[in-house]
């Protein structure tokens, strides 16, 4: 059997490699991510138990929509520098029943552990989820419209519900959700202007391709007002408290400052901190929700 040796040094079975490869389980965490945010956010008391079911269960939901994103894809994966040597098109999986199954397998296993552990709301966000990444955003519109990002971007925000859904199946945080969907093209139109070239070698509609990297640098300020604006909401409305508020309000000043930086220069350097900034933001968002919650002022 053919072995490949990590970064880490870490011995893999070429295969196994491959398929986990498949799984994007980087994306998937940031999606498990959003879960935990919606479940910490109403949750009376934190249950470790919960927290790690919640994360198997949004993990398998997120790989299944990603192995079949990378079967459905292998055609304009290898128009693209980024994407040439993924395992659908190298060949190191040549054979589409295999991903598929295990994408099947994936999406049960992860409804079936939501259902189980919490109930079928939870369970039904999470199908949502890799609905919309899977189908709505991978089939039907990415190589459609510039759109793609902006309404594939309710992949996360579903995680947000099944999390609060897991505590209470009525409960439907939906500011929470409205930040994380007006997240997501803040976050992939600044990956967009990195990778525009890419994307226009494969004929795929993103923005930069469309309208430029100038153009896309306004765009991703204005949608980071958005952002910013229905992060406060969950304060506003008397979710959060204000330690949430002073927290978010502090990383959105800071979002914004490094999007007005871009929009001044709209270059590759700016576009790639901007890209890293959301990523940071999100994660203080999730901070501002856990300490607001356990240590109200």
């Amino acid at each position: 059997m053919a072995h490949e040796v990590t970064a880490r040094g870490v011995v893999l079975p070429l295969h196994l490699k491959a398929y986990l490869e498949l799984m994007k389980l980087r994306i998937g965490s940031m999606i498990a991510l959003c879960a935990v945010m919606g479940y910490v956010a109403i949750a009376p008391h934190i249950l470790a138990e919960d927290i790690l079911l919640l994360i198997l269960a949004t993990l398998c939901a997120s790989a299944s929509a990603s192995v079949f994103n990378h079967v459905w894809e292998s055609d304009i994966d290898g128009l693209m520098l980024r994407t040439r040597q993924r395992p659908m098109v190298t060949g190191v999986i040549a054979d589409r029943r295999y991903p598929m199954a295990m994408a099947a397998l994936l999406l049960l296993a992860g409804l079936g552990i939501a259902a189980a552990a919490f109930n079928a709301m939870a369970a039904l966000h999470l199908f949502l989820g890799a609905f919309f990444y899977g189908v709505v955003y991978t089939v039907w519109l990415k190589r459609l419209s510039w759109i793609n990002i902006v309404i594939g971007g309710a992949a996360g925000s579903f995680a947000v519900l099944a999390g609060a859904a897991a505590i209470d199946p009525l409960q439907w945080q939906l500011p929470l959700m409205l930040a994380l969907l007006l997240w997501t093209p803040s976050h992939f139109w600044a990956l967009a202007i990195l990778l525009k070239d890419d994307y226009a070698r494969a004929g795929i509609p993103m923005l930069p391709v469309l309208v430029g990297d100038a153009a896309t640098a306004r765009a991703i300020g204005f949608n980071s007002l958005l952002l910013v604006g229905s992060a406060a909401l969950p304060w506003m409305l008397g979710f959060l408290g204000p330690a949430y508020a002073v927290l978010s309000c502090l990383l959105g000043a800071w979002l914004l400052w490094g999007n007005w930086r871009l929009i001044q220069t709209p270059d590759h350097p700016r576009a790639r901190k901007c890209f890293f900034a959301s990523i940071q933001y999100l994660a203080g968002l999730f901070l501002a929700v856990l300490l607001d919650v356990n240590w109200p002022v």
